[in-house]
């Protein structure tokens, strides 16, 4: 099961993004974007490892949570109903898109949860204070100056992957009970600490 994960996510580095955005609050959206998908199997991160992110990370209400590739919502949805912040997820997939949107109907905490359809990479990360990631170390290390251009002492929270090159303040190693299989948690504050590149 650990190999067949991590071959998913080595997937995920065939996502081709459009670029093209589109944005949509839980409880109701614009007209519809036109048809985005990605071309990788989903891969959730589980709920208690979800739940351990979050805790690592010490989220409150004061926080503006972002949740790059948000996937069906899970993170923005429990960070939003079980610390009351506001909450934003970029997912470039129609389906997912879709899928959390109803997710956010359901829990009925639309007023809290925002989905926005863009690439990740177009992202003006200022406005967040904590982010999370479920992203390849490539995709991770791509976004660094974005990174760079939070607030200080805003926190990112990466889950099975960490940042090349930057010096993680948190690290936890935990097997969910939800598959079984061992997870891993980095986290750090920003300004992020680099570390020099080898001669």
């Amino acid at each position: 099961m650990q190999k067949q994960k991590w071959f998913w996510m080595g997937m995920l580095g065939l996502v081709v993004c459009t670029g093209l955005a589109c944005s949509a609050w839980g409880e109701g959206s614009a007209a519809k974007p036109p048809k985005m998908t990605a071309d990788v199997v989903y891969v959730p991160t589980p709920h208690d490892v979800v739940d351990k992110m979050l805790e690592m990370v010490k989220v409150t209400k004061s926080d503006v949570v972002y949740d790059l590739g948000s996937g069906d919502g899970r993170i923005v949805i429990q960070a939003a109903k079980k610390y009351g912040c506001k909450a934003i997820g970029f997912e470039i997939d129609d389906d997912r898109v879709a899928e959390s949107l109803e997710n956010i109907k359901k829990e009925k905490i639309g007023h809290l949860v925002q989905i926005k359809q863009q690439d990740i990479y177009t992202v003006d990360l200022s406005p967040a204070s904590v982010i999370t990631s479920y992203l390849l170390p490539e995709m991770n290390q791509k976004l660094i100056p974005q990174f760079q251009k939070m607030k200080p002492g805003s926190r990112i929270v990466c889950h099975d992957y960490a940042i090349p090159g930057a010096e993680y303040e948190q690290f936890h190693e935990m097997t969910s009970n939800e598959d079984g299989v061992k997870h891993y948690i980095y986290v750090y504050t920003v300004p992020l600490k680099l570390k020099k590149a080898e001669e």
